[in-house]
């Protein structure tokens, strides 16, 4: 086994056992992520839903089939990219990430950026922008100033492209949405 794929592993086992914060206790499965671990593409979501809880995969309920038909929409498939969250655990309801628990979780998401290294990372919604610019030192931005926009950021791997994307689940109950979606990951099928 690769080490990289190693390493990934032993932190999913890490993520599998959290206990960091309160949403483990009513977790049936955390979301490590999933995806090609050589991928130069790196998506990131918000947090788990309901259906990603029930079966520890990202992006598998409403906004999943969303996300599947963009990525088609380029010629990708999920097996071209990696798909995570920064919070691995679903909130109760639904509701938004808090502080705290994004803090708890922060270190996997920058373990798998660190072992994948990405070259394009797309940023689905606002608590992944939040997250990824302020760890690149960029202006906090809202995500309807920045969608489709493309952020070059230098790292000791060397450069990287960020791109703000509108959540999947958004087009879910925003079908104008969809459309936006569809133009700005134009941009994501250059970065690869």
């Amino acid at each position: 086994m690769e080490s990289k794929e190693k390493e990934l592993l032993t932190l999913k086992g890490k993520v599998g056992s959290c206990k960091k914060c309160e949403l483990w206790k009513r977790r049936n499965h955390p979301v490590f992520g999933e995806g090609n671990f050589g991928s130069r593409l790196m998506f990131i979501g918000e947090a788990p839903g309901y259906f990603e809880d029930q079966q520890g995969k990202p992006f598998v309920g409403r906004a999943g089939k969303v996300l599947d038909e963009l990525l088609e929409s380029v010629g990708l498939q999920r097996e071209d990219i990696f798909i995570t969250n920064v919070v691995k655990c679903r909130p109760p309801d639904n509701r938004n990430p808090l502080p705290d628990e994004i803090e708890a979780c922060s270190s996997y998401l920058d373990e798998q950026l660190q072992l994948i290294q990405p070259q394009t990372i797309v940023l689905l919604g606002k608590f992944a922008l939040s997250y990824i610019f302020e760890k690149f030192d960029l202006k906090q931005r809202k995500i309807s100033e920045v969608h489709g926009k493309v952020f070059k950021v230098r790292d000791l791997m060397g450069i990287k492209r960020l791109i703000p994307l509108y959540h999947p689940a958004t087009a879910t109950y925003n079908p104008q949405i969809k459309e936006v979606l569809l133009k700005d990951f134009k941009s994501v099928k250059i970065g690869t």
